[in-house]
This record gives structure tokens, sequence and C-alpha cells, in this order.
């Protein structure tokens, strides 16, 4: 089995009568990417902060590297880069001295540091750049940088592709790609752009109102995410009771403009043409899909969990 890096038991944090998070456990394996997936308020960004020591948990224990004492964990921290909500910059600092002064802070000597990072997160160009003069991309690549001179062995990230454009996405994918593979560094890293990580991720965590409704691995998910079939027809609510008196057993979903779609379908296309075709319903259209990590995600925080 492999090894734990992080591991929550029981992870509880509330502020007030408020409950961020509610006994949460949490499993993250040597060399895996965790995509942690959550809509706003779903308490990423608390848990986060909890396993980067900004925050402390309410109730429950915390293990990183299988360590659990305060001082363990302290220690054990070292061996992480934290890039959490926004990178913290002095804005009128040059690329180049805001690495500096993280490099003193972490008490590493030497320029060479300083260098391999530009190199590293693609922006060696802009090293006498102001850091307010920076685009979004640009700030991005510089927190990981930020991040990575410690050497870690583990990077967490919240919401690192949030606002990039289409090309800025896919460079720090690639660049997440590279650090995991080449260097076997383990991620982990939440984000809302589901269609994202399903690109890149090995694990899943799925947190909905404080709570871990699921963990899933990139290949049960696969699995789960069995092809859908889509119908267009005459009259889809007439179609919807239906299935629901003839295939009880069946997972679907009425969409707009007479669209029905049929999740893990347990029949061949036909039958459900035959349904329609023996009580008078039309057919105008029928695909079939893959179910996406969304329509997923959605259907999860229906169930309220794995059934």
């Amino acid at each position: 089995m492999n090894e734990y890096v992080i591991e929550t038991k029981q992870i509880t944090k509330s502020y007030g009568s408020l409950l961020a998070l509610d006994h949460v456990d949490i499993h993250v394996r040597r060399g895996e990417i965790y995509g942690l997936i959550g809509d706003n308020g779903a308490g990423k960004s608390t848990l986060l902060k909890i396993l980067a020591g900004h925050s402390y948990a309410s109730e429950g224990e915390l293990r990183l590297f299988g360590k659990y004492e305060e001082r363990e964990l302290a220690n054990s921290r070292k061996k992480i880069g934290f890039m959490v909500e926004r990178p913290g910059f002095f804005p009128n600092m040059t690329v180049e001295q805001t690495l500096i002064y993280y490099c003193i802070q972490k008490g590493i000597p030497g320029r060479k540091k300083v260098d391999a990072m530009l190199k590293l997160a693609d922006i060696a160009e802009k090293r006498r750049s102001r850091c307010e003069n920076l685009s979004l991309g640009q700030k991005q690549r510089l927190g990981l940088a930020i991040a990575m001179i410690g050497e870690p062995q583990v990077l967490i990230l919240d919401e690192p592709i949030n606002g990039l454009d289409p090309s800025g996405i896919l460079e720090f994918r690639n660049l997440l790609h590279r650090l995991n593979e080449e260097k076997n560094i383990t991620i982990l890293l939440s984000s809302h752009i589901l269609s994202e990580l399903q690109q890149i991720a090995t694990m899943y965590g799925f947190l909905n109102k404080g709570i871990l409704i699921e963990e899933i691995s990139a290949r049960g998910l696969q699995e789960k995410c069995s092809d859908c079939i889509e119908i267009i027809l005459s009259d889809v609510e007439k179609f919807a009771v239906l299935m629901e008196k003839n295939f009880p057993g069946e997972t679907y979903k009425v969409l707009p403009e007479n669209h029905i779609r049929v999740y893990k379908p347990g029949f061949q296309a036909e039958a459900y043409s035959r349904l329609a075709a023996e009580n008078g319903i039309y057919i105008t259209g029928m695909q079939t899909l893959q179910t996406s990590l969304e329509d997923y995600y959605m259907e999860l925080k229906k169930r309220g969990g794995v059934q």
C-alpha cells in the first residue's frame, strides 16, 4: 500500500455556529495528483489552510507524512510547497527580488535557486518586472515558483488556474504534469474548473457543504462515468412517466428543449426507441455521450454521497 503523505481523521472546523468542515477524512498517497472538488463555500480553502498551518481544526487529527504531533507537523510542512488563495507579493518588488526574499526567508543561500525557479516557472523574461505589472497567469507561475523554492515533496495549490485564459491553463497543466512525472511531486489542488481537473487528477475528493461525500480514483470515476444516452422527444414529460413505470431502476434527467439523458443505461438504445414508439412519442434525435465530471458531481450532490 502506498504511503499517505496527507491524511485527515474526522477534521472539523467551526466558526461560531458555522460548520465549515464536518468530520472530513481525506487520503492523499505519494505520487498522486489529488483534485479537491467543491462549490464556493464547500470548505476547500478552509481545509487547505488547515493543512498549511494557517488555521487549526476545531476537532480531529491531521497527519503529514505519517506525523501528527505539532512539532512534527511543523517539520513536515517544510517538505510541502503551498499556494493557498492569492500568492503574496510586494507590488513594487521585481520578480527576481521577490524570489530572493523568499529564498532568504527559507534560509536558502545563493542565486542559483532563483535562476532555477525562474526557468522552472517559465518567467525568466519577467525577472526585472515589478510584480504589480504581471498578468494573472504570470502571478500564478511566480506563486508556483515560490512554492517550489524549498524543493518540496508535496505541492498544495488552491485554485491555481482560476482566471487564466485557455493557453495559460494549458501551460500550467503541462507544468504540473512535468513536476509530478519528472520530480515525483505529489500534488493536491482545488479547482472549480472540473473539466480541467479531469485531464490531470489521478484521485478526486468531492466536498459539499463541509462534508466529504466521496473519494474516488480517476479509474473508478471513468468506470462510473460510463456512456449515457441523450434522447430528443416530442413529449419528454410523458416519456419520463413511462420510464418510471417500465424501467424503474434507470437513472435519468430531464433537460431543456425536450431532451432526456439516461445515465448508465441498462438497456440497448432500441429499447428506449421502442418504448417511445409504442406510446405515440416521436424521437427526433438520439446520441450516446460520456458523462462529464460536472454531471457526475451534480448527481453526487443530489444523492448526498455514494450509493
